[in-house]
């Protein structure tokens, strides 16, 4: 993959790259904003909050021993296996909204993930302390190896196979962020307490919300490739 082939340097796709993914990042940001808005607007039919969503969809899947809990922040709501707890922003946390009861029940479908050993989850689970090493000493490897590449050209091979290795997390976190989403529309739909204006509130809300993890996948795929350049040309 080197510039003769591919016609590109390094230098002019890592430009490209930078360039196309920063557009890429605030159009999505901004659009999941304003999702957020839009939909913080929409209440939900009962008037439920997102912790009452979240604590009743983690009881009905018999799952007692998570807490809901809230944490400061915008979209800071995450789900965290090593101490059980759902933890919802304060606008989701106490919301009345439909984007409120989406996220919560985003959240919670990582909750049930665990429970029922998705095998993504599993996988992802198992790369996170690989990725928690790598990302430690990924840089200094990688910019050693760029320096040091006529004479030690394993040196870059190890700092693009440990960018490989976050590159891959990003896509192992795509199918389960989707299947947490599906897990939620398919309970709110179940509950019945929503009809069909909501559900589709929930629906585009959480999409909004996935398309910030295709970005960030495509992002580290085009980094991997862009180093995978570097190697190639100074190589030949």
């Amino acid at each position: 993959m080197d510039s003769v082939v591919t016609g590109v340097s390094p230098q002019a796709f890592y430009w490209i790259l930078f360039i196309a993914i920063a557009i890429l990042s605030y159009t999505v940001q901004a659009n999941l904003n304003r999702k957020f808005k839009k939909y913080s607007q929409v209440p939900t039919r009962d008037g439920s909050t997102g912790y009452e969503t979240a604590r009743r969809m983690l009881e009905q899947y018999g799952i007692g021993e998570v807490k809901v809990t809230c944490v400061e922040g915008q979209l800071t709501d995450h789900y965290n296996p090593e101490n059980n707890t759902v933890n919802l922003s304060k606008d989701v946390y106490y919301g009345h909204s439909m984007m409120a009861a989406a996220v919560a029940a985003h959240e919670c479908g990582h909750a049930v993930q665990h429970a029922k050993a998705y095998a993504p989850v599993r996988m992802r689970s198992a790369l996170v302390p690989v990725v928690q090493f790598s990302s430690k000493i990924v840089t200094w490897v990688l910019l050693a190896g760029i320096l040091m590449i006529q004479v030690f050209p394993g040196l870059m091979l190890a700092g693009i196979a440990l960018f490989a290795m976050t590159t891959l997390f990003s896509f192992v976190t795509l199918p389960v962020e989707i299947d947490a989403s599906r897990r939620a529309l398919a309970w709110l739909k179940h509950t019945g307490s929503n009809d069909r204006e909501t559900l589709v509130a929930a629906q585009d809300a959480l999409k909004a919300a996935a398309y910030t993890y295709v970005v960030a996948a495509i992002s580290s795929l085009g980094t991997l490739i862009y180093y995978i350049m570097i190697y190639s040309s100074r190589r030949s």
